[in-house]
């Protein structure tokens, strides 16, 4: 028997999903697409009986790449999700009370002379003599005004970079990829598992049982049972690696309300710090989306709701819907023939809008380590090592924004100013301190921009600059600086407000 035929033979056959919401039918959809038809049985089980955790979502610019791989037309998608644009994340009172900046999607400036832009920034900044960091941005700029536009072909323009995300209704997302999987073959059941079979012979998965009696066997098992993690961890015991210690937020109560009618739909998420965790909203077509997020050992859920409801712009639209959690991570996401993907497989908490990209990652990696019935250890141990990685580099991104704070004005703050925070994250922030020096590491998901704009805006001042940046004399910089500044004013000036372009494109 030639190779190809022993491969053949040893292909998977069944995949079974297990759950829908947006890690079930993004993972299905993906699957669909990649495989097409004839590869093997798709089946995705999901109750309508069990609730997702699907409130209004924000999400990251990587998600365009997801839409882009489906072939899905971005209009369609904006309509049909409800959805508006993101051009970045704005932190309110996470410093100090009254302080704000934004975290914008794309570059500060450009870089010069092979020397990354801030540095010369630094240097003008340090002594009075530049505007603000976000005054380079034009993601940052355009946000603020409430403008939006995609990318336009004008060659070095910054209108040429616009980088976006966006704000949708997980639900309707959810729905519309169930409708492009199940177009593409993916069986979907309605169902409840009520027991797992275990192989005796490896402890691999063997069957589910469903609560109609059905028994559903499978060669791969893809949970996505969110905090449940009925199979990974339920039937399968995998274990989990607790960071509370550091994102001591365990809680979160959502609820939407109607939105103002106002003439600026502005294209950001907004993150505004309480006196104990913080609050998002999340603007929509038809509503906003908000939630708190908070420790439950020192607020309470009646309270949360109440100071929720204090700041919420219209009236509530249904009931307050709680999320309770673990931060944290699945000590092995694939174990065997099981592979988590989403909440099964750890969560951070929702700071920096990073869970769908997480469903996005874990999808595409194990695509690239798509397994055959012989389930191959090294490619396991492999796809284990990258997904606690890429976590650990988000919650180091997280917990730099509740570390780096002057706040002491609550016990929370004065926890999270002293929590001890890994070694990793402790040296990224000296170095930065020093001469605003910022690396990437290890393909990380948040790149130098990102960290730049939450480490300057949490109030790190680094005491120096890359000393070759004095190559420039000041007068040369400054009439840089002042050149990029123009032109990203500029450039705002002719992009339309988000509203009309939606409206014009897009709307629901």
């Amino acid at each position: 028997m030639n190779q190809a035929t022993a491969n053949q033979q040893k292909k998977i056959n069944n995949i079974v999903i297990v759950g829908g919401g947006t890690a079930g039918w993004m993972t299905a959809a993906t699957l669909a697409k990649v495989l097409g038809k004839n590869y093997c049985d798709i089946r995705l089980i999901e109750s309508d009986q069990i609730g997702t955790v699907s409130v209004g979502e924000a999400t990251i610019p990587q998600i365009s790449l997801f839409n882009k791989i489906l072939g899905i037309d971005e209009n369609d998608f904006v309509k049909k999700t409800q959805a508006t644009f993101k051009l970045g994340i704005e932190f309110v009172d996470w410093t100090k009370k009254g302080g704000g900046y934004m975290h914008p999607f794309g570059d500060h400036g450009t870089a010069m002379d092979a020397i990354q832009f801030h540095h010369y920034w630094l240097k003008m900044h340090q002594q009075g003599k530049s505007p603000d960091l976000e005054q380079y941005s034009l993601a940052a700029v355009a946000a603020r005004q409430g403008k939006f536009m995609r990318p336009q072909n004008m060659g070095n323009s910054p209108l040429s970079q616009i980088n976006y995300a966006f704000h949708f209704d997980a639900t309707l997302y959810a729905d519309y990829l169930r409708d492009f999987a199940v177009e593409r073959g993916v069986i979907r059941s309605e169902g409840k598992v009520i027991d797992v079979s275990l192989r005796d012979s490896d402890g691999f998965i063997d069957s589910l049982l469903l609560e109609s009696g059905e028994r559903v066997a499978g060669d791969l098992f893809i949970d996505c049972t969110g905090f449940k993690a009925l199979l990974i961890e339920g039937a399968m015991k995998t274990g989990f690696i607790d960071w509370s210690d550091v994102l001591p937020c365990d809680t979160a109560v959502a609820m939407p309300c109607k939105a103002k009618e106002t003439d600026v739909l502005y294209p950001f998420t907004q993150a505004k710090a309480q006196k104990s965790g913080w609050i998002w909203r999340i603007p929509l077509q038809h509503r906003v989306g908000n939630g708190y997020v908070y420790p439950s050992k020192f607020v309470s859920d009646e309270e949360a709701v109440n100071i929720l409801t204090a700041q919420m712009e219209g009236e509530p639209i249904g009931k307050p819907n709680f999320l309770r959690w673990t931060t944290g991570v699945r000590k092995k996401s694939w174990n065997k023939n099981c592979v988590a993907i989403g909440l099964s497989a750890g969560f951070v908490e929702p700071l920096e809008s990073t869970g769908l990209h997480l469903i996005q990652s874990s999808i595409a990696k194990l695509m690239s380590l798509f397994p055959h019935q012989g389930f191959d250890q090294t490619d396991i141990d492999t796809y284990n090592a990258q997904t606690k990685t890429d976590l650990e580099y988000i919650r180091d991104f997280i917990v730099l924004h509740y570390k780096a704070t002057d706040r002491d004005d609550s016990e929370f703050w004065r926890y999270c100013q002293n929590m001890k925070v890994s070694d990793r994250l402790q040296a990224k922030m000296d170095l930065y301190q020093k001469n605003g020096r910022i690396f990437r590491q290890d393909n990380e998901l948040f790149n130098e921009t990102s960290w730049l704009a939450v480490m300057h805006g949490q109030g790190l001042n680094p005491q120096g600059y890359h000393p070759l940046v004095d190559i420039l004399s000041e007068e040369e910089i400054a009439r840089r600086l002042e050149h990029i500044y123009s032109v990203i004013q500029k450039s705002v000036d002719t992009m339309p407000m988000q509203k009309d372009f939606i409206a014009k494109y897009c709307k629901a």
